[in-house]
């Protein structure tokens, strides 16, 4: 690894453990197969890049850069020639706002089956009780144990968001016997891409008809984009659902607030949340951890459910946004990440083959 506090051609942050390792692996197999340069000076820190700059004042950033989700690019960065960031994450609203002034790519492949996977194993927990039965073998319960919900043909599940993940939640859904949907703004598009293989349903047509809802939206925070969705999984809008509904995220806390999906659970309209995700997660592990922290309904819901998780007093399964955190998914997060920076030398450091504006 290159140490150079100013002559770095790309600086990669957040790079933590595995990851960190497999990075560095495809760099130098980049290199010798001549897809980046062979004196490509490179960097790889466990620091974020604000950490970074504050430990190392003075520090000229390349062009080109590559962090996860809890970086901030500095505004004079911004400014001057147009930069290159890579988000080595699934997501990428928190450099959305960003897609005019700099090219901006995101990881859309590696994590696909490991965030399906999680959203099918937080399934299996809720519609089997898994709380209330692991707490049952203290007595060893056998005569009053709450039936669970066996998965069939006659349970509809909806998938929200049918891109990568949502795609493959979809198949591992249908291969559990349930009925499944999608829903999409985009299903023309899908419809032809996925050769019809997707039963996509309007809106009204899923709420009213789920036992089961998947969220696997990427979040989009700008207000002007057709994508919008802060709060799209409003009270008014589960309200309108079946009862004993199953309710899971693993994608954006923000799309589905959590002080919603907690009065939900307590009205018995949603009866299983699983939950990989948080809204506001830097605050809400702050609030977690005991540190100063502003607090809102929506954290201070989250917390709630969260003891209520880890207490097996409900039916409710969290874990701290870890969906994408399996073997396979930190070295193809390590693969994909270099695959950009190969495009962008490419393309003559001008951009990446894939960025933002995606839709």
């Amino acid at each position: 690894m290159k140490e150079a506090k100013s002559t770095c051609d790309i600086m990669h942050f957040e790079a933590l453990g595995p990851e960190a390792r497999h990075l560095e692996e495809e760099i130098q197999g980049a290199i010798a197969r001549k897809e980046v340069p062979e004196g490509h000076r490179y960097l790889i820190t466990p620091k974020n890049l604000q950490e970074y700059l504050r430990d190392n004042p003075g520090v000229t950033l390349p062009e080109i850069i590559t962090t996860k989700t809890h970086s901030v690019l500095p505004e004079q960065y911004l400014e001057g020639g147009r930069k290159s960031v890579i988000t080595r994450s699934a997501g990428y609203d928190h450099f959305e706002h960003l897609a005019d002034r700099v090219n901006v790519a995101s990881l859309r492949e590696y994590c696909v089956n490991a965030v399906a996977q999680t959203a099918i194993k937080f399934l299996y927990a809720a519609a089997g009780e898994l709380n209330h039965y692991s707490l049952n073998t203290l007595t060893f319960e056998r005569k009053d144990s709450r039936a669970f919900m066996e998965l069939d043909r006659h349970r509809t599940l909806t998938v929200f968001g049918v891109g990568k993940i949502g795609k493959r939640t979809y198949e591992l859904a249908e291969a559990n016997g349930l009925t499944v949907q999608g829903v999409d703004l985009r299903q023309d598009e899908l419809d032809g891409l996925y050769g019809g293989t997707v039963r996509f349903v309007s809106t009204e047509e899923a709420i009213r008809s789920s036992d089961i809802i998947v969220n696997a939206m990427n979040l989009t925070r700008n207000p002007e984009s057709r994508f919008y969705n802060v709060g799209y999984f409003s009270k008014e809008y589960l309200s309108q659902a079946k009862k004993n509904l199953i309710f899971i995220n693993v994608t954006r806390g923000e799309i589905a607030p959590e002080s919603v999906l907690l009065d939900l659970y307590r009205s018995g309209k949603i009866t299983g949340i699983g939950l990989d995700v948080f809204s506001n997660e830097s605050q809400f592990s702050a609030l977690l951890l005991g540190q100063p922290a502003e607090t809102d309904a929506n954290l201070l819901a989250a917390k709630a459910l969260v003891e209520k998780s880890t207490d097996r007093s409900s039916n409710i399964y969290v874990q701290p946004h870890q969906g994408f955190n399996s073997d396979i998914a930190a070295l193809t997060k390590a693969v994909e990440a270099v695959k950009h920076v190969a495009a962008w030398y490419r393309n003559n450091k001008e951009r990446f083959d894939e960025q933002l504006p995606y839709y």
